[in-house]
């Protein structure tokens, strides 16, 4: 019987800009992402990326474009081919890109934010995504700044199995910082998963997912900017009813929340990202998932977060969550 599981990985990539500091995209790490991803085995059918650019100063400056009007993830794609190709094999993905928010001084664009989703044609045909107008989930704490604050979104596609036409959706996210205009950043130690900006984005992301899911399997995934047992995790996991991947396999112990870091800053490690699921979706597996600093994974060195790569089966009969109207804990 064919085995007819699937496997799906989130990463922010960081621009492609690791090698700088995150100050400017160069070839290398575009090369090295794509020979990591390419190098798992299976496959992955879905594959969610974090922090992609589109066109700008700091995605051209170190790294000009091969053809006019060629953007972050175009050079990128590019670099996957030629993985795939030196391989013998050929590239089974195609690319999405959310746009999220630009920053331009002038008439110079400086640097822009977005999101990708990259579906495997062979195994998953796309039904439906919001590529021309992804999901807005930014809270704006202070109404006067709000031009000027980064913008995130949520990027949605239905997508169906091909083998039986089954459908399931992917929504990847990137959440604020915790903003440190509310009282309670400065009142509290651990601030990361812990900002009313948060939770407000929160809530709009399960309002948003259980909208466009209509009851059927779905995975949220990407950079939460939250711990596991932080109130933006506890509200996902417990007021939403959200099952996180890796804790439903026992990678992870959800109630510890420097247990498993998935992304490092100087000496500071954190588990920011997540990957999370209802609907029907039963985790099997998180191989391939190794823990920031882990010099002996595929992904080392390659950001300043880790993947999480995931596999999971589509239940017969799908659960029924009541995601909308969840209530936002309080903080304070």
């Amino acid at each position: 019987m064919p085995d007819s599981s699937l496997r799906i990985v989130t990463y922010n990539v960081r621009y492609f800009g690791h090698m700088l500091r995150g100050l400017a995209s160069t070839v290398g790490p575009k090369r090295r992402v794509a020979a990591a991803l390419a190098s798992l085995d299976p496959l992955p059918d879905v594959v969610c990326l974090q922090e992609v650019e589109t066109t700008s100063l700091r995605s051209t400056i170190a790294h000009r474009p091969k053809l006019p009007g060629e953007t972050q993830l175009m050079a990128f794609m590019g670099r996957m081919e030629e993985t795939f190709t030196a391989q013998g094999r050929e590239m089974p993905y195609e690319a999405f890109y959310f746009r999220a928010h630009h920053y331009k001084l002038g008439e110079v664009s400086l640097y822009t934010t977005g999101l990708a989703v990259l579906v495997n044609k062979r195994t998953l045909q796309v039904d439906k995504h919001n590529v021309d107008a992804p999901q807005a989930i930014t809270h704006h704490h202070v109404q006067r700044l709000k031009d000027r604050k980064q913008s995130r979104i949520c990027a949605h596609m239905r997508l169906l199995r091909r083998e039986d036409n089954r459908p399931f959706h992917v929504f990847n996210t990137h959440l604020s910082l915790p903003t440190p205009f509310a009282r309670e950043f400065w009142s509290t130690k651990d601030k990361m998963g812990c900002g009313v900006n948060q939770l407000h984005e929160a809530r709009k992301l399960a309002d948003f997912v259980g909208i466009l899911s209509a009851q059927e399997p779905f995975v949220v995934c990407g950079d939460f900017n939250s711990p596991p047992a932080t109130p933006v995790f506890r509200y996902l996991t417990g007021d939403v009813r959200f099952t996180c991947a890796q804790a439903a396999v026992g990678q992870i112990d959800p109630n510890v929340s420097r247990g498993f870091p998935t992304a490092g800053f100087m000496h500071m490690r954190m588990h920011l990202d997540h990957m999370f699921s209802g609907g029907g979706v039963r985790w099997l597996d998180t191989q391939e998932t190794s823990p920031f600093g882990d010099f002996k994974s595929r992904f080392h060195g390659l950001s300043d977060h880790m993947p999480i790569v995931a596999r999971f089966a589509l239940e017969s009969a799908p659960a029924i969550l009541a995601l909308p109207g969840a209530p936002v804990p309080d903080v304070g």
